[in-house]
């Protein structure tokens, strides 16, 4: 392996490491259960922040909900950061405190790359007010040179720039700073409070802020201190974009947590309900372990998965007969590396090297949903509630890449073995290969090389070579119908070839949806599993119109108060008898229209015959 290859993947390893930096805080204050009102105004208020904030100039709150339900949220993105950047902050801080904090009342989530932002959301009213703890705070490893005589001196003008930080004329712009700590070397500093609260407040908070870092970190070579209302950092080299003046390279910034423990920072006394901040951190030896493990890998050639300290990783080789060249596979990285979402797997680096193709990905402990709801015995694992749960994942996933993300992605190749299961059995769509990145303002595209597997391809898309965000939404219906039937999209009935889709409508237009519910699932809710029946449905729609957004569907999943409209004959509609091909044949990138006429489609001689756009 070339030197090149290594230092584009440990650069790549070093990005990934610092984006994944930040910390939670759950509060004691109260929990809420799954499907109640409290849980789907949390998440509408989480919603909302992320949709608003950028509109908002990088500060948002909202309230949603009456009594004890209500919900109240806050967002804001400090450094006067931009709209790309604080709407990837904000969401990767609201998916990350969603999975720190799955059922609290009352949540907080730090996000620290590349600018600080803060998500907030509680069940009582807190805009405005002064709130010192929880603290989470870090520091970089190296120790200060002793020979900086001023520093004690600088840490006392501190005051001078707390006072200037509380007092701005405007509260959405940063206090930035430098100090001479030598005649080569400088001190940046950068200081921020929550517009929300009184400039006295906010002066409180970061002297706090200041006296609380300097108590448990003082002496090493940069850190930060943060609170509920208030950011304080400081370094020696130049961040966030805010020193304009200074063009010197900005180096890596470890967080790391002060001595005894590595993983922690507790409040001791200040916490009085016996709170715990857990601060993220991407310790060295982690970091040279996966890199040894990587270099393992490369040299044998080998497929593998591995753990280092506790960390497992999940290695991805392409055949040189995959069907994927240099530009799936770039597409592949390049769109992950972007990408940040609690139910899309995690890219953790990779190798391209030749004709080698690795991608290192974290590792997903239950394999793909395809190879349990169609085994014989491991479909007994996933009951209703389950499978309600991983098809709410895989429509937030596709909604956070076809809107939520700071990018719009058509996945195109969206099915059960593309939907891996993590340890608490949550969806993550991995397998990017395929999918195309659109401009924020065009709603569709054409092509003549087909991507992605039959049975799940929308017509629009496998006859005219026409897809869009609808075409997902198609692939997503017949995954519905899949998972809530445990049938294939092609599967056998007696001496015929069933379609799915057509035999779902069948049975839902003669009053007997009843009889497409897996067997195994008859204890579970029927009407949720009517209700993912009709959404199903809906999603299969001929027309592209008439099938809803993710947005939609979302909402409907979400909401069981909503009125469903009613489903008209689906896509590729036919009869039970006519042959389809087995859904295992994939149509890879390089497989085009004229080639799809050479596919057997009727062992009775029916086929369609009608390939070419209309």
């Amino acid at each position: 392996m070339g030197s090149k290859t290594i230092v584009s993947l440990l650069f790549h390893l070093i990005i990934v490491s610092i984006t994944l930096a930040d910390a939670q805080f759950c509060y004691t204050t109260g929990n809420f259960t799954a499907n109640s009102t409290y849980a789907k105004n949390r998440d509408l208020v989480l919603r909302s922040l992320a949709a608003n904030v950028t509109a908002n100039g990088g500060f948002y709150n909202t309230t949603i909900g009456l009594g004890k339900d209500t919900v109240y949220g806050l967002v804001f993105c400090m450094a006067s950061a931009s709209t790309a950047i604080c709407s990837n902050c904000v969401n990767y801080a609201i998916q990350t405190l969603m999975a720190a904090c799955p059922n609290q009342k009352e949540a907080i989530s730090w996000g620290g790359n590349p600018v600080p932002c803060f998500v907030r959301y509680a069940n009582r009213y807190f805009f405005g007010s002064l709130e010192l703890s929880p603290t989470d705070a870090g520091y970089n490893p190296g120790i200060l040179d002793s020979s900086f005589r001023q520093f004690d001196q600088i840490w006392s003008g501190l005051r001078e720039t707390v006072t200037r930080a509380s007092t701005s004329s405007s509260r959405l712009k940063p206090e930035a700073e430098t100090a001479d700590l030598t005649s080569t070397q400088k001190m940046y500093v950068f200081m921020q409070c929550t517009p929300d609260v009184s400039p006295s407040n906010c002066r409180e908070c970061l002297q706090k802020c200041v006296d609380y870092y300097k108590s448990c970190c003082n002496g090493y070579q940069g850190g930060y201190a943060q609170k509920p209302n208030c950011v304080f950092r400081w370094d020696l080299y130049p961040y966030y974009h805010l020193f304009s003046q200074v063009t010197s390279p900005s180096p890596p910034f470890v967080i790391s947590s002060p001595p005894p423990t590595n993983t922690t920072i507790r409040k001791g006394k200040e916490n009085t309900a016996s709170r715990t901040v857990i601060v993220t951190i991407v310790p060295t030896a982690i970091f040279l372990a996966l890199v040894i493990l990587i270099l393992t890998i490369f040299r044998f050639r080998k497929p593998k998965q591995e753990v280092e300290n506790g960390q497992a990783i999940a290695v991805k080789r392409l055949s040189s007969n995959s069907g994927q060249g240099a530009v799936e596979f770039r597409n592949e990285v390049g769109l992950l590396a972007k990408l940040a979402h609690r139910n899309l797997v995690r890219l953790l680096g990779f190798c391209l090297e030749g004709t080698e193709k690795l991608l290192i990905y974290e590792f997903v402990p239950n394999s793909s949903l395809d190879q349990f709801i169609h085994d014989p015995n491991k479909r007994f694992i996933l009951g209703w509630e389950k499978r309600y749960k991983i098809i709410e994942g895989i429509a937030r996933g596709i909604l956070y890449l076809h809107q939520d993300s700071q990018l719009r992605i058509i996945h195109r190749d969206l099915k059960p073995s593309n939907i891996l299961l993590d340890g608490n059995m949550n969806a993550k769509i991995s397998d990017f290969g395929m999918a195309k990145l659109m401009k924020t303002d065009q709603t569709h595209d054409a092509t003549s090389r087909i991507a992605g597997t039959f049975g799940y391809i929308a017509p629009e898309y496998a006859w005219q070579g026409q897809f869009s965000d609808k075409s997902d939404v198609f692939s997503f219906g017949v995954l519905v119908l899949e998972i809530v039937s445990g049938q294939k999209p092609s599967f056998r009935n007696g001496d015929d070839i069933e379609n799915l889709t057509s035999h779902a409508w069948r049975r839902w237009r003669e009053g007997a949806a009843l009889d497409l519910i897996d067997p195994i699932l008859r204890n579970g809710s029927t009407a949720e599993m009517m209700r993912c029946i009709h959404i199903g449905l809906l999603c299969v729609q001929e027309n592209v119109a008439d099938r809803p957004t993710m947005a939609s569907v979302v909402l409907m999943l979400s909401n069981s108060s909503l009125t469903l409209q009613i489903p008209f004959e689906p896509a590729l509609f036919i009869s039970s008898r006519t042959y389809q091909p087995d859904s295992s044949l994939s149509y890879t990138s390089t497989m085009t229209r004229s080639q799809l006429k050479a596919i057997p489609l009727s062992k009775n001689e029916i086929s369609i015959t009608e390939l070419d756009p209309r």
